[in-house]
């Protein structure tokens, strides 16, 4: 969840997106890579949401911990509902069939949660077509399908948000070198989403953005950066509260791009 993450994950893995109701809320999640992921849904748990998390990830990954199933037993130990759904954000089909089971399973949508995420961090000249179209597929196309699935069901909520795990549109250069430029470009593509969808939805659904201003310590980081970079890194709850406090909000706020520390000061009276 960094927006500086150095190295390259060669399996450039897959995360899942998250569909909620709330009784407060009833989310879709895209992603539950841990840690940062299953803190956000833990969060929404102890309000009593009812959380279905869409994912690949039904068996255990050799570098990453965690599967829907795991993760959907840390929801209901926190006091939420859970649903996991075997989901591959890059097959439309897949995507409608999952958001349509959590509808009927739920009783409708409040929030979706934008977070499948594929990374690679490499330069031009080390970075595979394959591993590009990867990324813009699970990142920007799997943000974009996903959203358009679940609109029909956020239409009827009084309450619809939808929130994308991804960067302020920075155009500095730098930041295309730091994170490379082909990830940098897929994680764009989510915040574009962000600018679009807010102005076409207008009044009907909240549509904002959330980043870190530093590493996060999840799996990912552990992965890329050892446990140096984990040990460097700001802990994932930060992420959660934060992002709790936005998909709570009325659909009036939108097209926001927020960093997570600046809406816990000066949003949530945090220090």
């Amino acid at each position: 969840m960094s927006a500086s993450s150095s190295g390259c994950n060669p399996e450039s893995n897959v995360g899942l997106p998250f569909l909620c109701k709330l009784e407060i809320t009833e989310p879709f999640c895209t992603s539950i890579r841990y840690y940062c992921n299953v803190a956000c849904y833990r969060r929404l748990a102890r309000d009593g949401a009812k959380v279905c998390i869409a994912a690949k990830t039904a068996d255990p990954h050799p570098k990453l911990p965690g599967t829907i199933y795991s993760a959907a037993e840390e929801i209901e130990a926190a006091g939420g509902i859970a649903l996991p759904i075997m989901c591959d954000v890059r097959e439309d089909e897949s995507v409608e069939k999952a958001v349509s089971m959590a509808a009927s399973e739920f009783g409708g949508l409040d929030i979706v949660i934008n977070n499948a995420s594929a990374i690679n961090n490499s330069s031009l000249e080390d970075l595979p077509m394959r591993r590009f179209d990867l990324m813009n597929q699970v990142n920007a196309r799997g943000t974009y399908t996903t959203t358009r699935a679940a609109l029909p069901h956020l239409l009827k909520s009084k309450r619809a948000q939808v929130l994308m795990l991804s960067p302020p549109l920075n155009m500095d250069g730098r930041w295309f070198k730091m994170g490379g430029t082909g990830y940098t470009m897929a994680k764009y593509g989510m915040s574009m989403c962000v600018l679009g969808f807010s102005e076409e939805l207008k009044g009907r659904v909240g549509v904002n953005a959330l980043w870190p201003r530093t590493a996060i310590a999840t799996a990912a980081i552990e992965m890329l950066a050892g446990k140096a970079g984990v040990a460097a890194s700001r802990k994932p709850e930060i992420m959660a509260d934060t992002a709790q406090w936005v998909v709570t909000q009325d659909p009036a706020f939108s097209g926001n791009f927020l960093i997570d520390d600046e809406v816990l000061t000066q949003r949530m009276g945090g220090t």
